[in-house]
């Protein structure tokens, strides 16, 4: 992933100096069709029921367990921005399972020539070809978790306590304790006078150390819906004198950028846009004694909507240096949000945003903040 796009949970304190309930029905102005393009389209996040592991998983990168044979991978990984662009070259899928210690997760990496040069754990492992793992416990866009590990087996764990969008900066000293990873190579690492068929991965994370950034603060239950996403870096390689180099672009004298295949695309280069991730569902059937369905998050369109003025109100800051209440401002209209929404209300001040859809008889209502974090909150008297 760019290295850009990488390098506590505070609430939003907003003196209401200006606020405003918007019902802006105006006819499309340059600004409106200018905004508009800076935010993303509509996600479609990919979902997976995760069932219960039967026994322990040993994570040796092999996937030989019963428990693995009796749930199913994913769908092959698409480019990270997603139908805009072509397939890619190498397979990637990817399973979960759990128990009352671990989420585990393995994947599958088809690669033709398997190379890693990386061996010391918190090092930027992204340089090499890797795996990565994103997890968001309570879905809030904040406090969230990335992994990392290449071939070798060589492992970067860290926390994110908001976006890097956001002024969020990675606690890389962070670390997971008591996670394990395998990996296993189908061919020979490293050489290339043979063709590789592919690498596998397994990881144990210990629930225990994801729990903090629950919504809760406590370990998963059956029913519960986690955020995640998974994420595959491949660069460009030549062979030059028997050894692996990143292949140059004669026009920048540096490597051609990486490919960053996804299983929940993002729709922008940009693995740090939590809201795009998809969904892990826990549930309380064990691995190959059942199935039961996803059950879609009912807010979704509520979120959506206040994420659409999240990307526009980001937008009208970086051109005037102040947020607005105003759609007409923001380029946008009523009927551009999901049509089982109201009208949205924006309370702002120059330095900050906050935003709902107010809903009669409600105490609580999703919110949305200048710094991108949604979360239930109170509903002001007026909306209720």
């Amino acid at each position: 992933m760019f290295l850009s796009f990488r390098s506590g949970i505070s609430g939003l304190l907003l003196a209401p100096v200006f606020f405003a309930l918007i019902f802006s029905c105006s006819d499309v102005s340059q600004n409106e069709t200018d905004i508009k393009q800076f935010i993303p389209p509509k996600p479609q996040p990919k979902e997976y029921v995760c069932y219960r592991a039967v026994s322990p998983i040993i994570p040796d990168g092999l996937i030989n367990e019963k428990s693995w044979n009796d749930v199913p991978w994913t769908d092959y990984f698409v480019d990270i921005e997603g139908d805009a662009k072509p397939e890619p070259r190498f397979r990637t899928r990817a399973k979960m399972l759990w128990d009352d210690a671990f989420l585990y997760v393995a994947a599958e990496l088809e690669e033709p020539h398997v190379w890693a040069t990386l061996r010391q754990r918190d090092t930027v492992i992204f340089m090499d070809n890797d795996f990565e793992i994103f997890i968001d416990p309570d879905g809030d866009t904040h406090a969230y978790y990335e992994i990392e590990v290449n071939a070798y087996g060589t492992a970067w764990d860290l926390l994110l306590l908001k976006p890097y969008r956001d002024g969020g900066k990675a606690v890389t000293r962070w670390d997971i304790p008591g996670m394990k990873v395998g990996v296993n190579v189908d061919g020979t690492i490293n050489n290339p006078a043979d063709v590789d068929k592919s690498w596998t991965v397994e990881f144990s994370i210990p629930l225990s150390a994801l729990k903090e950034c629950s919504a809760k603060g406590r370990l998963p239950v059956a029913g519960d819906q986690w955020r995640i996403d998974f994420s595959r870096v491949e660069w460009r390689v030549v062979i030059e004198e028997g050894r692996y180099r990143k292949e140059i672009n004669p026009e920048t004298g540096r490597p051609f950028p990486e490919d960053n295949w996804v299983w929940s695309p993002q729709g922008r280069i940009n693995m740090h846009m939590p809201e795009m991730w998809g969904y892990l569902q826990f549930s309380s059937i064990e691995a190959g004694k059942g199935t039961e369905p996803f059950v879609t998050d009912t807010g979704m369109d509520t979120k959506w909507g206040l994420r659409m003025i999240y990307y526009a109100q980001n937008e009208y800051y970086r051109n005037n240096g102040k947020y607005s209440s105003s759609l007409t401002d923001l380029g946008l209209k009523k009927e551009d949000f999901p049509e089982n929404l109201p009208a949205p209300v924006i309370l702002n001040t120059n330095t900050t945003f906050e935003s709902y859809f107010p809903v009669d008889g409600r105490d609580s209502v999703w919110t949305i903040y200048n710094d991108s974090r949604i979360v239930m909150q109170r509903q002001p008297l007026s909306g209720r």
